[in-house]
């Protein structure tokens, strides 16, 4: 199924988060984790924490900044979703956190912003 123009513009900047991310240390365990609750963009480990990363962006900050973007009730979806992935896909519970990649801006403006523990249980 071919995707829609938002979503290649959603992995895009995923990839663009992913790749600093790891130049920064972290590894991909998975991108995309979905179940009904909703979906996580990357799950990723920083030595032995596992990081559960809200990639957001923004081309202009009219409405709030892409970070802002990330609300209670986004919050709320990416914890129960979280709470998921480690029933389900992982024996162990290894100690855990959110952080937010808010991109934002075009071209040689374009700005990354890595908030680490953005959010907590």
């Amino acid at each position: 199924m071919p995707r829609s123009p938002q979503q290649e513009s959603g992995k895009h900047y995923e990839d663009m988060a992913c790749d600093y991310l790891r130049r920064q240390g972290l590894s991909l365990i998975t991108r995309n984790y979905h179940c009904r609750r909703g979906e996580i963009d990357l799950v990723m480990r920083d030595r032995e924490s596992l990081v559960f990363v809200e990639v957001r962006y923004r081309r202009q900050a009219r409405f709030g900044s892409a970070g802002e973007s990330v609300n209670w009730h986004k919050q709320q979806r990416l914890i129960a979703t979280a709470e998921h992935y480690l029933l389900h896909a992982l024996k162990s519970q290894p100690q855990a956190r959110f952080d937010v990649v808010a991109i934002s801006g075009t071209g040689a403006d374009m700005q990354l912003d890595w908030i680490r523990n953005a959010f907590g249980t």
